[in-house]
């Protein structure tokens, strides 16, 4: 195989690599519901909520906190050893997923586990993916090679929606199942075909900048996740000692880590690489972007599955997958503009891609803002297809800029510090944007649930007293695409109602559309946030500069003669 064929057989495995994980990342999304169904738990009693966070958020933590540590591994011992294990330990953990035999909060427990188990498959797929691609090609093609695995990373988020929602309701397993023979199929594909094309460089391993990186970073997320929680009387837990306890540690663990990576002789956050102006713009217009995008996903979740299907005639447990349907638009633009975007940024820079992709992003959200709630799905889709434009538009120039900013021997950490810009994003999206909309919610909800259950004859002292319950309990119904009337309400309250009334309060439309004009308030408030970041970010593309491009050779190095070398 020479270096022409070698360059589109790293391109195709390493894009089924991210796609993969991607997938995985969102596509218990949608499936939450069954999956709760299929282990006998209601994520909507408070001593569960914890369940359905660290569902989604235990992949995305260790993601996030391992992907430097393994992309620099992938440096000092070769970047493909570590890629083929990433898919072996993936494989491996969605099949355990699978075979899930436990019940309730050990079966709950146990799918958290080997989540964080998938996640450190994909954390290594993730850390040198494009290191690999970067060795691979010459970097006028780097662009287009770089756009595609971006956009299929982008579009596997939202792919899982969709997934999720077509396979759960057949079988929750199926969900983790699908992976399992593309992952043994890739696995040996990549043993047979990838060869470490790049420099290697022998160094030591910096286990104090290992340990304090990714203890301050879990107590971060941690502090995050149970941030966005009740804790006392108050709405959210950001007064909770526990939760200022484990933000403050995180803070000082992570300056501590600072501090270590400037003096230690083999430092595993290379700071230096923060010099070259290219790599800090692409970094900063990662985070916030993909805080923008993580933030739409489950805004975009919330108001199909819990408002807009059910008050169009959809029941409750149709409208996992056709959220996911929906939202395909968005999908579109990504696949259209991101390998368009990447084979032009080769030729023109990723300057003007990145900074036009923010602002198009931008601007669909405030788009997002004025629609109404009960919309017409024209209008929406073809918003969703403008934010697809411009976030492909952005992604794949902004990951060439950085790869290419890069000296070939830090393209593991360096490729691995983007990534982790991208996944911490991903978790701390959570934590802002359903502080957000939960602030949004308090603020009307309340008067709005106690009017329209006493409307419905609800004694107002029962009124009163579920309008006063924290909101998330709603948000994460919303979320879910459950209605939570019956839980709030209680069996004793709802069997003192005529027939009628109990029919109407746990029908397919009073939850909906109780929480339409309350959700609108919180909505633009996430949006708010959504435009800035995104607008912040065009200005980091801005001041990118106009040369990205390390010094090297023009042609990639030819695996066929470095493996004879060898």
């Amino acid at each position: 195989m020479n270096g022409f064929e070698y360059k589109w057989v790293a391109l195709s495995n390493t894009t089924l690599g991210v796609l993969m994980v991607t997938i995985n990342q969102s596509i218990i999304l949608i499936a939450l519901p069954d999956i709760f169904r299929g282990i006998g738990v209601d994520p909507l009693q408070p001593g569960n909520t914890s369940y359905l966070l660290w569902m989604i958020l235990g992949f995305l933590v260790v993601t996030a906190v391992l992907v430097v540590s393994l992309g620099r591994l992938g440096d000092m011992f070769g970047r493909v050893r570590m890629y083929n294990l990433g898919f072996a330990v993936f494989t491996a953990f969605s099949l355990l997923l699978t075979i899930t035999w436990l019940h309730g909060s050990a079966g709950a427990l146990w799918l958290i586990l080997m989540r964080v188990g998938q996640g450190v498959g994909g954390a290594m797929l993730f850390a040198n993916s494009s290191a690999i691609l970067t060795d691979a090609f010459p970097r006028d093609q780097r662009g287009l090679a770089l756009g595609i695995n971006a956009i299929a990373g982008i579009a596997g988020s939202f792919i899982g929606l969709v997934l999720g929602g077509v396979l759960a309701p057949v079988a929750w397993r199926l969900v983790f199942l699908v992976s399992v023979p593309v992952g043994l199929f890739a696995t040996v594909w990549a043993y047979r075909k990838l060869v470490d094309a790049g420099e290697r460089r022998a160094a030591s391993i910096d286990w104090w900048g290992n340990v304090t990186f990714a203890v301050g970073l879990i107590a971060l997320m941690v502090g995050i996740t149970y941030g966005i929680q009740p804790y006392g009387g108050h709405t959210m837990g950001w007064t909770s000692p526990f939760v200022d306890a484990c933000l403050a540690a995180g803070i000082v663990l992570l300056a501590v880590f600072l501090w270590i990576e400037r003096v230690v002789e083999e430092p595993m956050f290379h700071l230096d690489l923060f010099r070259i102006r290219a790599f800090t713009a692409g970094n900063i217009a990662t985070l916030l972007s993909a805080v923008g995008r993580g933030g739409l996903q489950f805004i975009l979740i919330i108001w199909l599955q819990g408002i807009w299907l059910p008050e169009h005639g959809y029941d409750f447990a149709q409208t996992p997958l056709w959220a996911g349907i929906y939202m395909l638009p968005l999908i579109a633009g990504f696949l259209v503009a991101g390998p368009l975007s990447g084979y032009l940024s080769d030729h023109f820079g990723a300057r003007p891609f990145a900074t036009g992709g923010m602002l198009i992003a931008a601007s669909s959200f405030v788009l997002l803002m004025v629609l109404p709630v009960d919309f017409s799905y024209g209008w929406f889709a073809t918003i969703l297809l403008v934010n697809g434009i411009g976030m492909g538009l952005f992604s794949s120039p902004n990951r060439a800029g950085v790869m290419n900013s890069l000296p070939p021997s830090q393209r593991g950490v360096g490729g691995g510090m983007n990534a982790t810009f991208q996944n911490a994003a991903s978790v701390l999206s959570i934590g802002l944007f359903f502080s957000l909309m939960i602030i949004g919610l308090a603020s009307s909800l309340p008067a709005t649930l106690d009017h329209g259950l006493v409307a419905h004859g609800v004694p107002a002292a029962d009124a009163a007293r579920i309008s006063h319950l924290p909101p998330v309990a709603s948000l994460f119904a919303a979320f879910l695409g459950y209605n939570p009337m019956q839980n709030l309400l209680g069996q004793h309250t709802l069997a003192a109602l005529p027939a009628a009334q109990q029919h109407e309060l746990t029908g397919r439309a009073f939850f909906p559309h109780l929480i339409s004009a309350p959700f609108h308030t919180a909505l633009v408030y996430a949006f708010v946030f959504a435009t800035a970041a995104c607008v912040v970010a065009a200005v980091a593309s801005l001041l990118r500069g106009g040369k990205y491009h390390w010094s090297e050779p023009e042609q990639a190095v030819d695996p066929v003669t470095l493996q004879e070398a060898a």
